[in-house]
């Protein structure tokens, strides 16, 4: 099996990619429908839990889903300032330019983090959303992934709820080979041969992607209910749950 970047490999290049990060419009080209898959979980979001007073943001990048959580609670008639924001990145720029644009929008309780989630002491029970988009593909073995899982089952308040926008495997192998082909597609169409074999390559340097079914398995196994798929289009997917 190829090695996988460490986490300070993968710190370095988000810390260089601030740019492709911060555009609310549309995410970042490299995910098919990242802009539909924001609004789906932020949405999910808002309305498991209309009422949140914490919210953490896992791999925040540079604020995209805390912003459209933001403006959609707002749209609700919720005050922001009555909310705590935690953001979590490995990135220090990630991390500044999200500070930046959630004070920007009104965002006044604000924590900022820089720190791997499996190294993070973070209060359990406190969180009503927990968001994680494009983040846990970093993830590795199986332990890894159950570790991770039942810590944001944790960190979570009873009624709380859990969001995922992430690139995703797929059971078989036929199918994973079609998709992945379909994926290519999208990206030559996006940028060109180059950027397809670009973003190709950093995803088999850094990436340990899991199934869809894989990740809902979990997430039931550890606690959550409700457990609903949002969204899937090719290597891509959004879903969540929530904890009793």
């Amino acid at each position: 099996m190829k090695v996988k970047s460490t986490v300070a490999e993968i710190r370095a290049r988000f810390d260089s990619d601030v740019e492709r990060f911060s555009n609310l419009e549309t995410g970042q080209k490299a995910t098919i429908d990242a802009p539909l898959a924001m609004e789906l979980i932020t949405a999910a979001a808002a309305a498991c839990n209309p009422n949140a007073k914490a919210v953490l943001d896992i791999g925040c990048g540079a604020g995209n889903n805390t912003l459209k959580l933001l403006d959609r609670l707002q749209s609700q008639g919720r005050s922001i300032k009555e909310i705590e924001w935690s953001l979590l990145d490995l990135s220090r720029p990630m991390l500044e330019r999200a500070e930046q644009r959630v004070c920007a929008a009104g965002g006044t309780q604000l924590q900022i983090i820089q720190i791997d989630l499996r190294e993070a002491n973070l209060p359990a029970g406190h969180f009503d959303i927990i968001l994680a988009a494009a983040v846990l593909h970093h993830l590795r073995d199986d332990t890894d992934w159950e570790t991770a899982f039942q810590k944001i089952f944790r960190l979570l308040a009873p009624g709380g709820s859990f969001w995922v926008t992430d690139f995703v495997a797929h059971e078989g192998n036929a199918v994973q080979h079609m998709m992945w082909n379909r994926y290519g597609d999208y990206l030559t169409q996006t940028g060109g041969a180059e950027y397809r074999d670009k973003v190709f390559a950093y995803v088999e340097q850094e990436d340990s992607p899991r199934p869809v079914t894989y990740q809902t398995s979990l997430m039931q196994r550890v606690g959550f209910v409700e457990i609903d798929i949002l969204h899937k289009n090719s290597c891509f997917a959004a879903f969540g749950g929530r904890k009793p």
